[in-house]
């Protein structure tokens, strides 16, 4: 394998144009949140929802439903809603230790990795692995298969990260995701772990300031090009030119829908509580409406040790909302929980 950085000159007119629109879509996703009175509502969602398509790429398919069901419930549904559940967690761990640490490690991303699979921790030491395209089930890449090989390559890998400065963040993440993925260091959680390393990279970077620009939509919406591109560059490294622009025009598509959503859901807070003053005046309070919004689905226990008030009160309230159609309740076990339908839809479509 080719160390970075590569011999090829990314200077070209094309991939600078694509450039722009990309650094401009993601200013304009950077000043949105910054907007946001509670910017943690629509952080909580985001990142639920790239949990969900990111494990949806590597075949861990489940629904919203099932997703906060589990967080809220005792009751465990099956155990795809946990893998999901346990990336989200991921995420969290590495936006808290790029804040610590300042940079991003190679055992930074062990502990990621290990977060995600924590039976299958570690940097690779037996050989065997390959990439595989699991619609066609041909192997695009072989990445290398011994240890010290792999470490020297992490090693390179991690100087890039934290020190080289040739390119724009953005190009320097499409590089730092091609290279990672073709080392594919670990036996499994590569996909996974290469995607949350593309978001901590960009927020290291202050490309953004909370980890909110996910690619996976993106590559599952054009899978069978980025497993092309993949096996392209690996098989010339001239290629990546063509890479690069691939994710470039994702980060662009990417921007874009998730300010569109952020837009959609902030405009859905600001009709709910324009209508739960006039229907509810007498319980109505923003932290109420943020609850709501930030949970999706809720039950007593949170609700009430969220706003800080009694049971008796808490269930009170509850049924009120329910009554006036701003949540639905559903009984899971034991459990009643409580879901803002409204939210949920936007966040399905």
């Amino acid at each position: 394998m080719n160390k970075l950085p590569f011999a090829v000159d990314l200077n070209k007119i094309e991939i600078l144009k694509q450039l722009n629109t990309a650094n401009r879509d993601v200013g304009e996703l950077k000043g949105i949140l910054k907007l946001l009175p509670n910017p943690r509502i629509i952080l909580s969602l985001i990142n639920i929802s790239e949990s969900k398509d990111s494990s949806a790429i590597e075949n861990i398919i489940t629904s919203y439903d099932e997703i906060f069901k589990e967080i809220v419930s005792k009751v465990s549904i099956d155990g795809k809603p946990k893998e999901v559940i346990k990336y989200k967690h991921a995420i969290d761990y590495g936006f808290d230790y790029i804040k610590d640490k300042g940079y991003i490690s190679t055992n930074g991303l062990v502990e990621i990795q290990g977060l995600i699979e924590p039976n299958k921790g570690g940097i690779r030491k037996l050989p065997g692995t390959v990439i595989i395209n699991d619609k066609t089930n041909q192997i695009v890449h072989t990445p290398p298969q011994s240890e010290s090989e792999i470490r020297d390559l992490m090693f390179n890998l991690e100087v890039f990260i934290n020190e080289n400065e040739d390119y724009d963040p953005l190009i320097q993440m499409a590089l730092i995701h091609f290279q990672f993925e073709s080392i594919h260091p670990f036996y499994d959680g590569n996909g996974r772990t290469g995607r949350i390393l593309n978001v901590l990279y960009l927020v290291l970077k202050d490309k953004i300031q909370e980890p909110v620009l996910y690619l996976s939509k993106y590559i599952i919406e054009h899978k069978d090009e980025y497993y092309n591109l993949l096996k392209k560059c690996n098989d010339d490294i001239m290629h990546i030119e063509e890479f690069i622009m691939y994710i470039l025009k994702g980060i662009s598509q990417t921007a874009k829908y998730t300010v569109d959503l952020i837009l959609r859901i902030n405009q859905a807070i600001k009709l709910t509580k324009s209508e739960m003053k006039k229907r509810l005046p007498e319980i109505y309070s923003h932290e109420i409406v943020e609850h709501l919004f930030s949970f999706m689905y809720t039950k007593n226990e949170f609700f009430r040790d969220d706003l800080k008030i009694a049971r008796a009160t808490a269930t009170k309230y509850l049924k009120s909302l329910e009554k006036e159609g701003f949540i639905v309740s559903e009984k899971v076990g034991k459990e009643v929980i409580y879901k803002n339908v409204q939210l949920f839809n936007l966040v399905k479509e």
